[in-house]
């Protein structure tokens, strides 16, 4: 079953032909200040690393090293605080909607009617779920073009709920079946992080499983660990891929990447092989079912790493039945190496990949792509800008985020979607109405223009208001 571990990092690595590893518990002060003063990372003990070329030489990289790893234990620090700061947020918020806002509280609360939000009930929203509480599938009909889209964005923004939402949504609004909501084990933060929702979209023609992975919730210092967190490994004849994705997609420390594996059933599951076991019986017992994944931000970087593992077993079946990748607001997962094997494999399987990209968004310009970290986008890129006007790229403006000759117009771009949110429910009608909870949102644009972009109503807007049926139908 597992193999014994070996290096500095507790795991056994001869899946990987090259990769280079931190781990945030090791580092202390003195290790942490070498790593900016000498060029061998070799001798830091938090940093396992074994690969060719001389890309570890660079001060710039071995300054990405060490804010990585300060972050990263930043946020172990702070986890509990963060958590039920968030946890309060929620809270109130929550109580504000469900009860119609303050002054309803009061008089609620005066005459014995105040509704208590429930954290695991049905009415119970995210802090993103709040900023758009739009649950209706309704706007786009399934013989349109931009169908499955607009449903892969709507998945993803529900994945951030909790699973008797979920279940009321799924049933009762999208009529659809709802196969599960997984909490998914993490062998590497030893606790489950990852989250994933599957629906079954039923039809006569054909049924569509849809996978959608939950992106990083705002007060989940283990979910920005994953995304911090810059090591990477290197995959014979695939390429080098973000550690920290691998990590919350289901690698596991001894053994890597199995194609078939023993688990502890007190354990909760790895995302990839419940997903694929769902998906093998599923698909197998309906010959005219499909599957498609997506996800937003977090999520999206697993959606399409998902695949990845799925040629490396040669899932045959999955091969053959996945129509399509939906991701929006996804970070960059791998390398040119890496880039090059999925572009060949997607061609060669002909499977749809579209990476969404909404305006100034940070996160799909990071981890950098540049000659210390090598990070690369793949596929087709649909940007959309203020006005959710396509353009059809290869790689999003401002690639790297962090330009000085950016941050005006990004900053005037950003006061321009605080004036929309006042506006849009009047041009384009109620269905596109912002509350106050995205409103004060946005205002954290005008300091960080990227961090509001990021947002689900962008994603949700561009494909409902973009014109991505031109693309869809000459793709």
């Amino acid at each position: 079953m597992a193999s014994k571990p070996n290096g500095k990092c507790g795991c056994n690595k001869g899946f990987a032909d090259s990769y280079m590893l931190l781990n945030h518990e090791d580092a202390h002060f003195f290790d942490l200040l070498h790593v900016l003063l000498s060029r061998n990372l070799g001798n830091r003990k938090f940093v396992d690393c074994h690969a060719g070329g001389a890309v570890e030489e660079s001060f710039r990289h071995r300054w990405l090293i060490f804010v990585s790893v300060v972050l990263q234990k930043l946020l172990v620090l702070i986890a509990k605080p963060l958590a039920f700061f968030g946890n309060c947020v929620e809270l109130l918020v929550n109580l504000l909607v469900l009860n119609g806002g303050f002054f309803r509280i009061v008089i609620n609360f005066l005459t014995g009617h105040l509704v208590v939000p429930e954290r695991d009930g049905p009415n119970y929203l995210s802090c993103i779920g709040n900023l758009d509480v739009r649950v209706k599938l309704d706007a786009i009909g399934r013989d349109d073009s931009r169908y499955y889209a607009s449903l892969a964005m709507m998945a993803s923004k529900a994945s951030y709920e909790n699973a008797a939402y979920l279940k009321a949504l799924i049933k009762n609004h999208w009529k659809m079946e709802f196969v599960g909501f997984y909490d998914c084990w993490n062998d590497f933060q030893g606790k489950a992080t990852t989250q994933v929702l599957i629906v079954l979209d039923k039809h006569e023609e054909r049924d569509t499983y849809v996978v959608a992975f939950r992106g990083t919730e705002p007060f989940d210092s283990d979910a920005w660990c994953t995304d911090l967190d810059i090591s990477w490994y290197g995959l014979p004849g695939i390429g080098k891929m973000h550690g920290g994705f691998m990590k919350a997609l289901g690698l596991q420390k001894n053994v890597g990447w199995p194609k078939e594996i023993r688990w502890d059933e007190n354990i909760p599951p790895l995302a990839y092989y419940v997903i694929r076991d769902i998906l093998r019986k599923g698909l197998s017992e309906n010959p005219n079912a499909k599957f498609i994944l997506t996800g937003h931000s977090l999520g999206g970087a697993l959606a399409i790493l998902y695949p990845t593992i799925m040629f490396l077993h040669d899932e045959k079946l999955l091969m053959e039945r996945l129509e399509g990748i939906y991701t929006f607001g996804q970070p960059r997962v791998g390398d040119e190496a890496y880039a090059q094997y999925m572009r060949q494999k997607l061609r060669q399987n002909s499977i749809r990949y579209c990476r969404f990209v909404y305006c100034n968004d940070i996160v799909p310009r990071l981890p950098y792509d540049d000659k210390d970290l090598l990070f690369k986008h793949f596929g087709v890129c649909l940007f959309f800008n203020r006005s959710y006007e396509l353009r059809v790229l290869d790689e999003e403006p401002n690639k790297n985020y962090f330009s000085p000759w950016c941050v005006i117009p990004m900053m005037f771009n950003a006061a321009l979607e605080l004036i929309r949110s006042f506006t849009i429910g009047y041009i384009n009608g109620p269905h596109y109405r912002e509350g106050w909870f995205l409103f004060v949102f946005r205002l954290f644009g005008l300091l960080i223009p990227g961090i509001p972009a990021h947002g689900p109503q962008d994603y949700i807007n561009s494909t409902l208001l973009g014109s991505i049926e031109k693309h869809f139908k000459a793709d």
